[in-house]
């Protein structure tokens, strides 16, 4: 009997726990076992494994009772990572390969029954577990995948596109052909957002998404069709500062957790921006599934998350946007198994007025509203009390008459925005290492800092309006960035007065 141990990892969420892969060869009647909670994709790799190792010249144990654990027993394992592996495993069982040289790496790839190496979800979920587990280690990975684990520049990443190729690296002596270090894929070309300069009018939506912007505040646009609010939503992700390298290494490996594929948009500093359509379900936004997969509200992490046509989502979906906008993350709770994905998105939602989409506007451009008030109650009610109490600016973007179209001027070009919005957000990363949107609690005493007549205001507005204390803290958030984008050290009156102006827009919330 012959046992060879070989590491690997699996994914549970974004974290990649350690597996070992315990390979024995016994006498007995002629078998290939696998065991250790492996679903269909991981038990399907025994006819890839031995298709692959007579295909690239090795000889497969046929006379041998072949057993492969995958430990520990309670974690389920899923896809085709194990392929090599178990390959190697089985080499090293069977004394064509030194045991000991395989303990220092941990290896993860898919094989093809010709013996070549294919991508594997989730490498940079690997490389990320690597360097907080066993930095020392290296990991081998197949060539797509290991571009994509390269990101994390302080661990060895080693790149190979067959099985024979990874086995000449390990023969002893000057024979041994080592794997190249892989290297990160070069970075996308930063997108070009439309600008702020093309939305003309709309002084007031045009401020409360620069506010947005600076402070990573939720925005919600109430207005007629064609009044501008998907062109400004549009141009949020312009005026927004870049990620940093935390930021984008985890917006990475939660966009590698949904395909094998290299994507390499996050080393742009681009923030993702994600609008999925209004029929999606609840498992779509926060993700779901077996094994679970992230959703919508995960892909955003780090970025934007658009709602366009908000009533007209599910309410399920809504209500389950409520506790990720709040902690900023999901977790997605099964029968056998938990995920946590994080979830901290920008939530910028448009609607209209009522089911016609004309309440208010007719005065403007000649259009009335057909709806009667229950009709215009029931559609605004389908964005629920607590919902709306988690956004912190709700705006009405008015429509505009073809006389004021043609007449008015382009507006300030984006990048004129995005730098003053670019000096509030480093004032906030001075002051407190997050932006205002992200102020937990026990912390806006002390950095919401009132003067005595914006102090009076907001006790006065607050008692009037019958505000909740989660309210009141959106409020001071931002009356604190409106303090930022002017440069001044505490909240002054006239921004305590323009935070109140963009807390509530629909009658009855």
């Amino acid at each position: 009997m012959s046992l060879a141990v070989v590491r690997s990892r699996a994914l549970d969420g974004l974290n990649a726990p350690p597996v070992q892969v315990e390979v024995q060869l016994a006498n007995g009647l002629p078998s290939f076992t696998l065991v250790g909670l492996a679903d269909t994709e991981v038990k399907e790799s025994r006819e890839r494994v031995r298709a692959a190792l007579q295909a690239s010249g090795f000889e497969f144990p046929h006379n041998r009772r072949i057993t492969v654990n995958l430990a520990p027993a309670d974690l389920p394992k899923e896809s085709g990572r194990f392929d090599l592996p178990i390959a190697l495993g089985i080499l090293a069982a069977a004394g064509q390969l030194d045991v000991a040289r395989l303990d220092a790496a941990e290896w993860a790839g898919e094989l093809s029954l010709a013996g070549a190496l294919r991508p594997v979800r989730g490498a940079l979920a690997l490389a990320l577990a690597l360097r907080a587990d066993a930095p020392t280690h290296t990991l081998v990975l197949p060539d797509v995948s290991a571009r994509s684990a390269a990101r994390v520049w302080d661990i060895d990443v080693r790149s190979a596109a067959t099985l024979a190729q990874v086995v000449a690296s390990l023969v002893p002596g000057e024979a041994a052909m080592p794997l190249p270090r892989a290297q990160p894929p070069a970075a996308a070309a930063a997108r070009l957002w439309p600008d702020l300069r093309d939305v003309k009018g709309q002084a007031a939506a045009k401020r409360a998404l620069e506010i947005a912007a600076a402070g990573g505040h939720s925005l919600l646009m109430v207005g007629p069709p064609g009044s501008g609010k998907s062109m400004l939503a549009e141009r949020l992700a312009g005026l927004l500062p870049p990620l940093d390298e935390a930021e984008a290494l985890a917006a990475a490996a939660v966009a590698g957790l949904r395909s094998g594929a290299d994507d390499s948009t996050a080393d742009s500093g681009q923030r993702p921006v994600r609008a999925p359509h209004h029929t999606a379900s609840a498992a779509a936004l926060v993700g779901g599934g077996s094994p679970p997969r992230p959703g919508e509200i995960s892909l955003a992490h780090g970025g934007v998350l658009f709602l366009d046509e908000t009533p007209e989502f599910p309410r399920a979906a809504l209500e389950a946007l409520r506790e990720p906008l709040e902690t900023g993350y999901v977790t997605i709770s099964r029968a056998a198994r938990q995920a946590r994905f994080p979830a901290r998105f920008q939530l910028v939602a448009a609607m209209n007025p009522c089911p016609c989409g004309w309440l208010g506007s007719g005065s403007r451009i000649g259009r009335a509203c057909r709806c009667t008030p229950e009709a215009v109650a029931r559609y605004q009610g389908r964005l629920s009390g607590p919902l709306l109490d988690r956004i912190d600016l709700q705006v009405e973007v008015l429509a505009a008459s073809p006389e004021e179209l043609l007449a008015a001027p382009a507006g300030e070009p984006s990048a004129v925005v995005a730098a003053r919005v670019a000096a509030a957000w480093q004032r906030q990363l001075d002051r407190q290492g997050e932006p205002n949107a992200r102020l937990a609690a026990g912390r806006i005493d002390g950095l919401c800092v009132l003067d005595e007549a914006a102090e009076r205001f907001v006790r006065q507005a607050a008692t009037r309006l019958g505000w909740s204390g989660r309210r009141l803290h959106r409020c001071l958030k931002v009356a604190r960035t409106i303090a930022d984008l002017a440069g001044a050290e505490r909240i002054g009156l006239v921004h305590a007065a323009e935070a109140l102006q963009l807390q509530r827009v629909l009658p009855g919330h």
